[in-house]
């Protein structure tokens, strides 16, 4: 395939990951393509939280922060444009790019994400991101002091009740209609967690943040509710490159950020080390990954 034009790095999302890859990168002055859409995993979130200097930030504003940051730097392009395919080797990667020429670069470091399926109950999307959400550390404080909800049923209710408990009042475990095993009563029963059997009909705004709609049974008003997600890779390109991933589909990286095709490194959350069982997703963690990715990219070049 003819290319039209080459570059040190090809960075391939324009999330936290990505935007902060670059940026190390452009700080070398390495000759880096950015591609990537305005369009990121935490865009329902109304706030960034958790994350230093940027408390409450709006996602939108904070990608739009870094993209001023990255104007400074002349070795960066910021291409609008989705990547469709990658194929290659070391030091002679080829991406195919919707409306845009074709690109040859020498590594490449993919930052494109996941994407989250959502629990099929009525209204748990429309209020994903504000009265519904997937991580405590997050979201769980501007829930505190009202009843907080995790739907279940699954194994990640018995811990998660007690992560919520000093945030909670109570915790509410929802089983939508499944009986509750032994971790989530013996769980229940230490925190003095209300454990609801009944299904839910749907999910809306009501007084106190939000109210479930049960099926058979009065209302539950809580703070928020907390869902467990199935995700997966928001791109094909771990796939068309044969990169090696864990069980639940992230792909295995060492400690400097390298995935297992020489070459190519992740940073995100569609990336975790290998000795994890799945990604820390976060904004912070997904930037201090494209920081650690660019870093090393930068060494294996020289």
């Amino acid at each position: 395939m003819e290319t039209d034009r080459s570059y040190d790095v090809a960075v391939v999302g324009a999330g936290a990951a990505g935007l902060q890859a670059a940026l190390t990168l452009g700080r070398m002055r390495r000759r880096v393509v950015l591609f990537g859409t305005d369009r990121c995993r935490n865009d329902p979130a109304e706030h960034v939280h958790n994350f230093l200097g940027h408390d409450g930030t709006p996602p939108a504003d904070l990608r739009a922060a870094a993209r001023k940051d990255l104007e400074q730097y002349e070795t960066v392009e910021m291409v609008e444009r989705e990547v469709a395919r990658i194929a290659g080797e070391l030091d002679d990667f080829r991406l195919e790019v919707d409306g845009f020429p074709s690109v040859q670069a020498r590594r490449v470091i993919l930052a494109t994400g996941v994407t989250d399926e959502l629990p099929d109950v009525p209204g748990v999307a429309e209020q994903f991101g504000r009265h519904v959400a997937h991580c405590p550390y997050c979201h769980g404080y501007e829930y505190r002091d009202r009843p907080i909800g995790i739907l279940g049923p699954g194994s990640h209710v018995a811990p998660q009740s007690r992560l919520l408990e000093r945030l909670a009042t109570p915790v509410v475990v929802l089983m939508n209609g499944a009986e509750p095993d032994e971790a989530i009563t013996t769980a229940a029963a230490e925190i003095g967690a209300l454990v609801v059997t009944e299904e839910l009909e749907r999910v809306e705004s009501g007084d106190r943040g939000l109210r479930v709609v049960l099926r058979g049974r009065e209302p539950v008003d809580l703070g928020g509710l907390f869902v467990h997600p199935v995700w997966r890779q928001a791109a094909p390109f771990a796939e068309q490159l044969g990169l090696e991933t864990g069980d639940l589909g992230g792909i295995r990286l060492d400690s400097e950020g390298a995935t297992s095709k020489p070459g190519v490194y992740a940073a995100g959350d569609l990336a975790h080390h290998r000795d994890l069982p799945m990604p820390v997703a976060s904004v912070l963690t997904a930037a201090a990954a494209g920081l650690v990715a660019a870093a090393s990219c930068d060494a294996d070049l020289l």
